[in-house]
């Protein structure tokens, strides 16, 4: 038996793992106690990995799809008859018809699919944000004047966290990165408080010291109500900001009586609420899916949380939160070379067939792409690892938009209901067989990054995700060498073009396993910025119009929900059922008995789950989790229901009815 050190791929929180091998068989996944992160912590999905590795559908060899069936073919045949159908699209219809869906956390391959994307030169990319992220990016573009730094908080240090909308101690947070979540929680509300504001009493509200049950899509209205009365104490700003009165004039509305009837809580419990923020050094606010998915709604909330933090003195001081570009960057030039963005926003042309959406940091909205197939336009999809069935919106309009086609190209490593509608199924690496490093290190609670040697050699002919994209870039005719030669270069040799530029030399990366940057609190260059922009802009346009546009929310409506032992689309094979959590009293006025079948309807369509009747959701919020097949939160959806400024969809807070099946 064999051991090896690596670390988890299963999201981002990219806890240390040692990998217990015998041959070719992975016999187990434990938690490493010397990674100086996670120190010792997994949970099950990571320990799922040798369940990956030796998964009965794996895909072992390229597949292409001849006379309307997927048949097993030579790599060679496989790319060459990809290169000259994608070299045809582009001749006859121009670089714009051929789009690309990024969805992978394997870095060296995400890479070269971006500069196979950027050869191409099409401006048809989509990827996860606009399905459930789009407004922590947008209000750090708005409020910061920042491309894409979302901020992230000082864990180590902070003594009052705010979780809107999220359950890290089962999700590990939205974009949290938070490896040992549960004794990160604990730790934390030890020595100070962490409030939970969520509709329903999570895994992590058991370890908070408070807890507010807002009705669903009305988070927005008790952010908005702890910033007025912490504007109406007089508080002063110890930074340079602009708009005090336009924000004090959007607030406003939001009395303790106005608040309370929108959120359905007692007054008691909002002013609670309200003096512990007022008695808080400083209130560090995260937010998960159960806000960002709320399309306008998460815009608004997301912007009054940054703006609590501004004013309660946490934004780029210890114990509150902080910014960084990424270990891939040298901190010392970055903060010089930091653009402001506009408080317009960084918005572009967006699709021709939706005129409505733009584009958002030079991505299109994932809800516009059935109707780019079906206008022509889009006659080419190269998938870059994602599972668009489970995720895509309106899955009844996808799925058609998927088979009328020409090219539908996917790389993956098991075989699934989106591989199945592919023209040409491309089997990489899966997390074992690669030598890999930290690639999303801009979403960790830590500048670092990690390396991991392959665990295991690879199954059947599958290849490295870059060296798919090379060859392919060169039989489309595109020189993509500069990241690594499809003949010359090994795996390990493209990672070390990926930190040529980094806080420390690949060498040193690899032998140690691991390398910290440190954390800069509070960062001049953060600071510098602002005095650049003018202070921090507390009242963007856009959003001062978006919260007076709001309206009160659907009576009963549909929220998501993570589970332990399923990531989105991924770890059927654990058998986390689609539980759906109904309150009592929504579950007795539809007729829906515990334990048996329930149909959620929404206007676009219909999904069937199992009923589990539990007061620990509040009335008026139908939880449904993500990523099952036989219980798609997606055919509930609507391509047309997003967010004109973002793209973003509606994936929370969608009305919905109740029936037994």
């Amino acid at each position: 038996m064999q051991t090896v050190r690596s670390f988890c791929r299963v999201c981002t929180s990219v806890c240390g793992i040692l990998v217990d091998v015998e041959g070719d068989e992975v016999v187990r996944v434990r938690g490493d106690q010397e990674h100086p992160f996670s120190r010792g912590y997994t949970c099950a999905k990571g320990r799922a990995l040798p369940l990956v590795h030796h998964h009965p559908d794996r895909l072992e060899h390229p597949q292409m799809r001849i006379d309307g069936r997927l048949q097993n073919a030579p790599w060679d045949a496989c790319l060459d008859d990809l290169g000259t159908r994608l070299r045809d699209i582009i001749d006859r219809h121009g670089p714009e018809s051929v789009a690309f869906y990024f969805s992978t956390m394997e870095s060296a391959g995400f890479r070269m699919a971006e500069a196979l994307h950027a050869a191409i030169g099409t401006p048809a990319k989509f990827s996860p944000l606009t399905i459930d992220g789009t407004a922590k990016p947008l209000i750090s573009d708005l409020v910061g004047g920042f491309m894409g730094l979302s901020g992230r908080t000082d864990f180590d240090n902070v003594d009052f966290l705010m979780l809107v909308g999220v359950n890290p101690v089962v999700s590990h947070g939205h974009a949290i990165s938070m490896p040992n979540p549960t004794g990160t929680v604990r730790d934390i509300a030890n020595r100070g408080q962490v409030w939970v504001i969520d509709p329903r009493r999570t895994e992590t509200v058991r370890l908070a010291t408070g807890h507010l049950a807002p009705r669903p899509s009305t988070d927005h209205a008790v952010m908005a109500y702890l910033v007025r009365e912490i504007l109406r104490d007089g508080r002063k700003f110890d930074v340079p900001v602009q708009g005090v009165d336009e924000l004090a004039a959007a607030v406003e509305p939001f009395t303790l009586e106005h608040t309370a009837s929108i959120a359905d809580v007692a007054e008691s419990d909002l002013t609670r609420l309200c003096a512990a923020v007022r008695t808080a050094k400083c209130v560090a606010v995260e937010t998960g899916t159960g806000v960002t998915m709320t399309a306008e709604r998460a815009n608004v909330t997301q912007w009054l949380a940054w703006v609590l933090m501004i004013l309660t003195g946490a934004m780029n001081r210890p114990g509150g939160t902080w910014f960084h570009p990424g270990f891939a960057y040298q901190l010392e030039t970055f903060g010089d070379l930091l653009p402001i963005t506009p408080v317009e926003g960084s918005f572009g042309p967006g699709p021709r067939s939706r005129p409505e959406a733009q584009a958002f940091i030079n991505e299109w909205p994932c809800a516009v792409l059935p109707d780019e197939v079906e206008a022509g336009h889009i006659r080419a999809l190269i998938n870059v690892g994602g599972s668009l069935v489970t995720s895509f919106p309106e899955t009844g309009k996808l799925i058609p938009a998927l088979q009328n086609l020409e090219v539908f190209a996917t790389t993956e490593i098991i075989d699934n209901e989106t591989t199945q509608l592919a023209t040409h199924v491309l089997p990489t690496k899966d997390p074992l067989e690669r030598p890999d490093i930290t690639i999303h290190d801009i979403l960790s609670a830590r500048v670092s990054v990690q390396y991991t040697p392959a665990v295991v050699a690879p199954v059947g002919e599958r290849r490295s995700m870059w060296w798919v994209f090379a060859e392919l870039g060169r039989r489309l005719g595109y020189d993509l060498g500069s990241l690594g030669d499809p003949d010359t270069s090994s795996d390990d040799d493209v990672l070390a073009v990926l930190l040529a530029g980094a806080r420390s030399h690949y060498d040193e990366v690899a032998a140690t396993g691991w390398a910290d940057a440190g954390r800069e609190l509070p960062a001049p260059w953060v600071d510098a910025h602002i005095e650049r922009m003018g202070g921090w802009r507390l009242a963007p346009p856009l959003l001062v119009d978006q919260l007076a546009a709001l309206e009160p929310p659907p009576p009963l409506v549909m929220v998501p929900r993570r589970q332990r032992k399923k990531l989105n689309a991924q770890l059927d094979f654990l058998g986390e059922p689609a539980l759906i959590l109904i309150h009592p009293d929504d579950g007795g006025a539809a007729g829906v008995v515990d334990g048996g079948p329930v149909v959620v309807r929404s206007t676009n369509g219909e999904l069937t789950g199992v009923a589990k009747i539990d007061d620990s959701i509040r009335r008026g919020a139908v939880s449904v989790p993500h990523g099952h097949h036989a219980a798609n939160v997606n055919r509930l959806t609507s391509k047309d229901d997003i967010d004109v400024i973002t793209g973003m969809v509606r994936y929370s807070g969608i009305a919905v009815t109740l029936h037994p099946a």
